[in-house]
């Protein structure tokens, strides 16, 4: 923003140095109000004093009536009594064709020079304004973009799960008051258990799809546990779509090879961005040392070719294997019928598939742009004018054709550098010189200005320079008098940082808009990773518990009081299902200690648990609440466990959770999953830290803590 700012002023300089080269340092008086006018304060007396000076200069000074165009465009700012001021704007312009008219002098052009005055004037600033608009509402225009989307996934969510929960508590109920029937009913809850515990999973998987960090996260945490250095250099920007879960599919079956083979002393993951003739594509790079044949991990089912991808595995010359994998970017490839690599192995019409395919919200697109280059267009038009009316009958309609090609080119280089456009603009700036006369000279300002914005600075000053003293070199050649040649340069050093001005906000509004737009999407993303997380770690949690209470209940013909732990469940799994649609809740580390022990117990596992470090911090309960669920989870999912131990403790790192269970087969080694990401994920907001390893049958889940952990913003 102050970049925007010091062109404005410059610019503004410029313009008033034109009329101090004139012969009326008055306007430098004009120039100071004018800044303290368009950069500081919005006030009518300073109005009232610009007024004052334009037409005291041009009434009684002989000043051009150009100047006039300071007070047009300071006018057409105003935003208090807006109405009135845009009416006095025209007034000002008519009474500079009338000064002009009096004098004898040539009005079209005194007229046209006070409109492109104030244009500048007023497209310059309002450009700044609004890029500082833009800057400032960025951030409120991502929280806008989040709470669309927690409404978004608050509805997909109530229509699938949340109607699922319902049925599970209506079942319930039932099975409590008709015992007769409970059978049959309970039946059916663990059936409706079962899919929405399935869909939630899915849920949660295809949320994450858009996304390859949660991955990198749970690869890092993977590969640490199992003792090998990892090295993550990430370089592609999020989100990446549907191939995304392709890309996490490679990673994952890739770092679980690297792992399962136990011989790798270092790995190393690397993300980019890359083109090629066939579009921008993101690459995934896996390379370790412990591989000795070329024989790597399967990627059966993973057919990136169909996605429009490429996979490649092998041994490099330096003896390291290699997994490399190429997806395109454009997010409207989607993966291969059947083929998620998420996990998900429903139907492709499936309602997951479609949350999969669904891209990114696209947001208002801003107006300020199109503005932006439509003032550039108005006032290269009014230059161009200018030139025309000082040319005779003959050579008006080349000269015109030139122009139009020189505007055409201006405004193709907003999108960035151009050097054929450069290059004709240089050969239609200096080659009809001689056909043209003093006149075309103007047209140098064209070409300084493209100029000062395609090369560094060190490049462009010297050449815009070089663009200037080649107008007065001509002029000379000319014999132009010397107050014309003066001004002749002056006017084409004006239009070329006037033009440059114009191109560079328009550059900087286009570049504001797209990086609110990114930061926004980004806010979307991460928003459907932190519902992926709460649908694996809480919701997936409380259905799973709800699934093995009912199979329990079913085995010991529907005792009340396991038919009373269902409904319980349900009703706390609806909460889970309102955190999820974005709804903040507080987890209690003892309640969650009680409801580990009711669920381990149930399964017949001897649960023993040490005293809960009492009064932490809410934020410090909730995430270690969120552990403990995900232990459970695991160790009921993924052990034959007889025993499991709980302890919370304190000690010279902070407060740690520690959950062992026995049962963990020998030699088996755990596929990458979301949970351990997850997990990683939310202690790491508050400084902490997660660790797990192996010893024989045993499995240990570390999570650590800082005492004064901070509250994550």
């Amino acid at each position: 923003m102050r970049l925007a700012r010091v062109i404005v002023v410059v610019v503004l300089a410029a313009l008033a140095s034109v009329y101090v080269v004139a012969g009326a340092p008055i306007a430098l008086a004009v120039f100071g109000v004018q800044v303290l006018y368009l950069l500081t304060l919005r006030k009518w007396w300073l109005l009232a004093a610009q007024a004052v000076l334009v037409y005291t200069a041009s009434v009684a000074g002989g000043v051009s009536t150009g100047i006039l165009g300071f007070l047009a465009g300071s006018l057409l700012l105003t935003r208090a009594h807006r109405d009135t001021a845009r009416v006095l704007a025209p007034l000002v312009v008519a009474s500079a064709a009338l000064i002009d008219a009096a004098r004898g002098g040539a009005t079209a052009d005194a007229t046209i020079t006070v409109v492109l005055v104030s244009l500048v004037v007023f497209g310059l600033t309002r450009l700044v304004e609004r890029a500082g608009e833009m800057h400032a509402a960025r951030l409120s225009l991502a929280a806008a973009a989040v709470a669309a989307e927690r409404l978004r996934l608050a509805a997909e969510l109530n229509d699938g799960l949340g109607r699922s929960l319902e049925v599970i508590v209506e079942g319930g109920r039932r099975a409590l008051a008709e015992p007769d029937g409970a059978a049959d009913v309970l039946a059916s809850v663990t059936a409706t258990a079962r899919a929405a515990l399935t869909d939630a999973r899915a849920a949660s998987a295809n949320y994450r799809a858009t996304s390859l960090a949660p991955e990198l996260v749970t690869a890092r945490a993977m590969l640490d546990a199992a003792g090998i250095a990892v090295e993550v250099r990430g370089g592609h920007t999020e989100p990446l779509g549907p191939g995304g879960a392709l890309l996490a599919s490679v990673l994952r079956e890739a770092v679980t090879d690297v792992v399962r083979r136990g011989t790798a002393r270092l790995c190393v993951i690397e993300t980019s961005e890359q083109g090629d003739e066939r579009g921008d594509r993101v690459r995934l790079r896996v390379v370790d040392d412990g591989h000795r044949t070329a024989e790597g991990p399967g990627f059966d089912g993973l057919r990136l070719e169909e996605a429009g991808g490429t996979l490649t595995t092998g041994l490099s010359s330096s003896g390291r294997f290699v997994v490399e994998a190429t997806l395109p970017r454009d997010p409207s490839i989607e993966a291969a019928p059947g083929e998620t690599g998420a996990g998900d192995a429903r139907a492709p019409d499936s309602p997951a598939d479609r949350r999969r395919r669904r891209p990114l919200p696209k947001l208002a697109h801003d107006a300020s742009y199109a503005v932006s280059v439509t003032v550039l267009a108005a006032v290269l038009v009014g230059f161009s004018v200018k030139a025309l009316l000082q040319l005779s009958g003959a050579l008006v309609i080349p000269a015109a054709a030139c122009l139009a090609v020189i505007v055409v080119m201006q405004l193709r280089s907003v999108n960035g550098r151009h050097m054929a456009a450069l290059t004709v603009m240089a050969v239609l700036t200096y080659a009809p010189i001689p056909v043209f006369g003093p006149v075309w000279l103007g047209a140098a300002g064209f070409l300084a200005g493209p100029v000062l914005l395609a090369f560094p600075w060190r490049v462009a000053w010297p050449m815009a320079a070089a663009i200037v003293a080649s107008v007065a070199g001509a002029g000379m050649l000319f014999g132009l008098p010397a107050p014309v040649l003066a001004n002749s340069t002056v006017s084409a050093l004006v239009t070329g940082l006037v033009v440059y001005a114009l191109l560079r906000l328009a550059q900087i509004v286009k570049e504001l808009q797209a990086a609110r737009e990114s930061l926004a999407r980004s806010a979307i993303v991460e928003e459907r990773l932190r519902a992926a997380r709460d649908l694996h770690d809480l919701l997936g949690h409380s259905l799973a518990a709800i699934l093995l209470t009912c199979e329990l209940a079913r085995r010991l013909k529907c005792p009340q009081e396991r038919v009373e732990e269902i409904v319980a469940m349900a009703e706390g799994a609806r909460a889970d299902l309102r955190s999820v649609s974005g709804e903040q809740r507080k987890l209690s580390l003892a309640a969650e200690v009680e409801s580990a022990r009711t669920v381990l117990s149930a399964a017949g596992i001897r649960v023993t648990v040490e005293p809960i470090e009492p009064n932490l911090p809410a934020e410090v309960e909730t995430v270690l609440g969120t552990v403990l669920r995900e232990a459970v989870t695991n160790v009921l999912r993924h052990s034959e466990a007889r025993h499991c131990a709980i302890t919370m403790r304190a000690d010279e790192s902070g407060l740690r959770l520690r959950v062992r269970n026995d049962g963990v087969s020998a030699g088996k080694t755990r596929r990458g999953s979301s949970g351990i990401g997850n997990l990683t994920t939310r202690l790491a907001a508050l400084d902490g830290r997660l660790t797990s390893h192996v010893d024989g049958d045993r499995f240990t889940l570390d999570a650590c803590v800082p005492h004064r952990a901070p509250v994550p913003a």
